[in-house]
């Protein structure tokens, strides 16, 4: 299985890139959002339940997909202050303990074009950050720090793409089979 690892800030356009993605290779997609609503709805953000359930959820399905051999899978990801250093390993760890691969996948646009999307009446659905004053106040404070990825992957400026463009340059990128839908 080979585990697409989308990530960047809030409002980049890791899920609507990620749905376009899924349609061009027919991989799942397994949106952060799913477990983190989910978790929402019993636990605070950030407490130590929360924190570690999100982190067991996350890596199992990557453990269970690879082992299913899944042929791909769709992971959309923002780094912030409550994900544990060692996640990244972990995430490596769960997905190559099976025979699988996991490719990182950085999506970063312009600040204006970020703090534009980030309005999209959307992003509510699935509880998203939609504030720019918030974005801005958690993005001083280093909320969004990551640790180290690795440089293995690959890097797409979405700020002047649209989300299947994006996504077609991904799939021509990672050497993805095309699906014919």
């Amino acid at each position: 299985m080979k585990l697409i690892f989308l990530y960047g800030l809030p409002g980049v356009g890791k899920l609507t890139i990620a749905r376009e993605l899924a349609k061009l290779t027919g991989f799942k997609l397994f949106h952060n959002h799913l477990t983190v609503d989910l978790l929402l709805s019993v636990f605070e953000f950030g407490s130590p339940e929360f924190i570690e359930l999100r982190e067991k959820i996350w890596l199992e399905v990557f453990a269970r997909s690879a082992d299913a051999q899944l042929e791909g899978l769709i992971f959309t990801f923002a780094f912030e202050r409550t994900v544990t250093d060692g996640f990244i390993a972990e995430v490596r760890r769960a997905v190559d303990s099976h025979a699988g691969e996991v490719v990182f996948v950085n999506l970063k646009c312009s600040t204006d074009k970020l703090e534009k999307r980030l309005s999209n009446p959307a992003r509510k659905a699935f509880g998203k950050l939609n504030s720019v004053q918030q974005f801005r106040e958690l993005n001083e404070a280093g909320a969004f720090f990551h640790p180290e990825i690795p440089k293995d992957g690959i890097s797409v400026d979405t700020t002047n793409l649209s989300p299947s463009d994006a996504a077609l340059r991904i799939v021509d990128e990672l050497g993805l089979n095309h699906q014919t839908r």
